[in-house]
């Protein structure tokens, strides 16, 4: 296990051990979308975002081609981050609205932004065995937040199903029988140290679900709120 959060960091961006995301990530890089053809790709894995004694850890599945992988932060630079950050800053866990770049001066407050797959997929579709190569990384990152966690928010049911099986790695005890995905679902755990923390599901905010209104702008007020509270 890596022994601080800068250390992960680094080791993440350097990562090359999933020859088909390589290829992908950095052929994105090169060959563009029209509407960013002028800017430089960040076409590497993208690491977790936010203060390492943060209270709120918030988990996605993997970088957007177009997003994360052109600007080299999570949830930064598509839809997805513009629904994520403008509740956020809502709810005062981020600096300002948007996060279009990592350079626009956003910081995120007692919240942490992290993904299970460092490399944007083909198809947003990582296979099982680069899930389970990129695990680790996850799996240190959570141990490394733990400390000071007390919640949760998972974007997505593979999210949710991939944090539980994670805590229960790490020697948490989860509730039996495992709690089941649904918006606003929330499954409490206790850690190893024996403290109660909980896990709050919430839909994705992918344009699937925001365009055709699975997912509002007040259900993901809800949750991030609840998140906050605890």
């Amino acid at each position: 296990m890596y022994k601080s959060l800068d250390l992960l960091d680094s080791a993440i961006v350097k990562c090359k051990k999933c020859p088909r995301l390589v290829d992908w990530r950095e052929e994105v890089a090169v060959t563009k979308r029209k509407a960013y053809e002028n800017e430089k790709y960040w076409g590497k894995p993208v690491p977790g975002f936010g203060p390492s004694n943060a209270q709120i850890v918030i988990l996605g599945l993997a970088p957007g081609a177009h997003g994360a992988n052109r600007t080299g932060r999570v949830f930064t630079g598509d839809s997805s981050g513009d629904w994520l950050y403008k509740s956020l800053h809502k709810n005062g866990l981020a600096k300002i609205a948007t996060s279009k770049s990592k350079d626009d001066g956003q910081k995120l407050i007692n919240t942490r932004i992290l993904c299970a797959v460092r490399c944007a997929p083909p198809d947003n579709k990582p296979t099982n065995e680069e899930k389970n190569t990129c695990a680790p990384f996850y799996k240190d990152e959570i141990a490394l937040l733990m400390p000071t966690a007390k919640s949760f928010l998972a974007l997505g049911n593979l999210a949710w199903t991939t944090l539980l099986t994670t805590l229960q790695e790490l020697g948490c005890e989860i509730p039996k029988p495992k709690p089941k995905f649904g918006h606003g679902a929330t499954a409490v755990f206790i850690g190893p140290d024996g403290i109660k923390r909980t896990v709050i599901g919430s839909y994705h905010p992918s344009q699937q679900n925001t365009f055709t209104g699975k997912l509002t702008e007040k259900m993901l007020d809800s949750v991030i709120k609840k998140a906050s509270r605890l």
